[in-house]
C-alpha cells in the first residue's frame, strides 16, 4: 500500500516520523497558494463587489444598471480568466501533491478546451482552494497562535504573581496543543490532498485498466513477432537467396558467352542481386539493426543518409525504453517519406530530446503542405502506434506548408 499523509496519521510512529513536518510544509504551501490565488481573482471579482456596493447605495434604475453592468464584467472576467487560471493552478498542485504522498501520480489530461472534463475538475479544485482551504487552515492557525504563545503566557502570569495552578494550567495546555496541533495538520492536509489528488489526477475505472493492460499486450506481442519475422528473414530467407544468387553466378562461368542459355542466366542473376536489395531493405525497415544496437540517434542519421532530401538530424544521444524508440524511429521514417513522396521539400528537420518524463519529437519539412491523416495513410497507424505506447501524435499541414509532426511519448528516466 503507498504511503500517503492520511494513511500516516493512523500510524503508531507518527509523531517520530517526517510526517508532521510534510505535512506542515504542505500546509504551509497551501497558505500562501490561498492567498496567491485571491490575490489573482481580485481582478475579475473586483466588479462583483462593486455592483453589490451599488445595489447597496440605492434601487434607482441608473444604480442597477451599473450594477448589472459591473456583474456582467466581473461575471464574464470569471468566465475567460477562471478555468485558465485553475488548470495553471491543477499543475502547481499535483507538483504539491508529492509533499504528502508516494503514490505515483497520473499526469492528468490537458483540459485545454471548455467542455473538457479536465478543466471543470480544476475548477473544482480551484474552488476548494480559496474557498473550503482558508477554512481549515484559519482553524489550525488558531491552535497554532495558542502554542506558539504558551511561553509568552506564561511569562506574564510568572511576573504579575499569578497562582502556581493557573501557570501549570497553561503549561499543560500548550504541551498537550503540540500533538494536537501535528494530528490537525496531518488530518486536514491529508484530507485536502486527497480530495486534490481525486479531482487533479483521477484514477481510471477498473475497465479502463484492463484495456490499457490488453492493449499492451498485443503491442508487445507485435514487436515480439516483429523480430521473430525480421530474424526468420535475416537468417533463413536471406542466407537461401544469398546461396541462390552464387550458384546462378557459377552457372553462369560455365555457360558459353554467346548462347542464349547465358543471357538467360545473366538476367536471372541480375533479378536475384535485386531481390536481394529489396529484401535487405524490407528486414531494415521491419527492424533496423541500427536502432537496436546503437539507438535513435545512430538511426535517424542512417534515415537522413539515405533520403533524397538534405535533413538536419538534432537527436540526443541517449538511448530510451525499445517501445519507445521504435515508435519514434517509425514516425521519423513516415514523416521523411511523405515529405518524399507527396509535400515537394527539398529539406527537413528532425529534432527529439527529452523534456521531463516525455521523448518529443518532431519532425519539420518545408513543402506544399496539405497531409491529412484521416485519408488512411501511415499517419493513422503510426498515431495508433503512439496510443498504445501511452503517447500522442500531433501534425500542423496547412496549405503551402509547412508541415510539422510532432510525437509525445511518455519516458521514463
Amino acid at each position: 500500500m503507498t504511503a500517503t499523509l492520511l494513511r500516516a496519521v493512523t500510524g503508531r510512529r507518527f509523531l517520530v516520523s517526517v510526517w508532521p513536518w510534510r505535512g506542515f510544509a504542505y500546509s504551509a504551501t497551501t497558505a500562501v497558494a490561498s492567498g496567491l490565488l485571491w490575490l489573482l481573482l481580485a481582478v475579475p471579482l473586483a466588479p462583483v463587489v462593486a455592483a453589490v456596493v451599488v445595489l447597496s447605495a440605492g434601487r434607482t434604475d441608473s444604480y442597477l444598471i451599473l450594477a448589472a453592468g459591473l456583474g456582467l464584467v466581473g461575471v464574464g472576467l470569471l468566465a475567460l480568466l477562471g478555468p485558465r487560471l485553475a488548470l495553471s493552478v491543477a499543475r502547481a498542485e499535483r507538483w504539491r501533491l508529492r509533499l504528502v504522498g508516494d503514490a505515483p501520480l497520473r499526469p492528468g489530461s490537458r483540459g485545454d478546451r471548455y467542455t473538457d472534463l479536465a478543466t471543470w475538475r480544476a475548477v473544482a479544485y480551484l474552488v476548494l482552494l480559496g474557498a473550503v482551504g482558508p477554512l481549515w487552515l484559519g482553524a489550525l492557525g488558531v491552535i497554532g497562535l495558542i502554542v506558539v504563545s504558551t511561553p509568552i503566557a506564561v511569562d506574564h502570569r510568572i511576573s504579575v504573581m499569578d497562582s502556581m495552578s493557573g501557570i501549570v494550567g497553561r503549561v499543560g495546555l500548550g504541551l498537550v496543543l503540540i500533538p494536537v496541533l501535528l494530528y490537525l495538520t496531518a488530518l486536514f492536509g491529508g484530507a485536502h490532498a486527497a480530495l486534490a489528488r481525486m479531482l487533479l489526477c483521477p484514477e481510471p475505472s477498473e475497465e479502463l485498466v484492463e484495456v490499457g493492460r490488453s492493449r499492451t499486450r498485443l503491442m508487445n506481442a507485435f514487436d515480439a513477432e516483429r523480430l521473430r519475422i525480421e530474424r526468420d528473414l535475416h537468417d533463413i530467407a536471406q542466407q537461401r537467396l544469398v546461396a541462390l544468387t552464387m550458384q546462378i553466378g557459377m552457372a553462369r562461368l560455365d555457360l558459353p558467352p554467346s548462347s542464349p542459355a547465358a543471357a538467360a542466366m545473366s538476367s536471372a542473376h541480375d533479378q536475384a542481386k535485386a531481390l536481394m536489395a529489396e529484401l535487405r531493405d524490407l528486414i531494415r525497415g521491419i527492424s533496423p539493426r541500427t536502432l537496436r544496437e546503437l539507438g535513435l540517434r545512430a538511426a535517424v542519421e542512417e534515415l537522413a543518409a539515405a533520403s533524397s532530401l538534405e535533413v538536419r538530424v538534432d537527436v540526443a544521444s541517449s538511448r530510451f525504453p525499445a517501445t519507445v524508440e521504435w515508435v519514434a524511429y517509425a514516425a521519423i521514417s513516415e514523416a521523411l517519406a511523405n515529405a518524399v513522396k507527396h509535400s515537394g521539400a527539398t529539406e527537413a528537420t528532425v529534432t527529439a530530446r527529452r523534456e521531463a518524463a516525455l521523448l518529443l519529437v518532431e519532425v519539420r519539412d518545408g513543402g506544399g503542405g496539405g497531409a491529412d491523416p484521416d485519408r488512411g495513410s501511415g499517419l493513422t497507424g503510426l498515431a495508433d502506434r503512439a496510443a498504445a505506447a501511452g503517447g500522442r501524435l500531433l501534425i500542423s499541414s496547412p496549405a503551402g506548408g509547412p508541415t510539422i509532426l510532432r510525437v509525445e511519448l511518455p519516458c521514463a528516466s
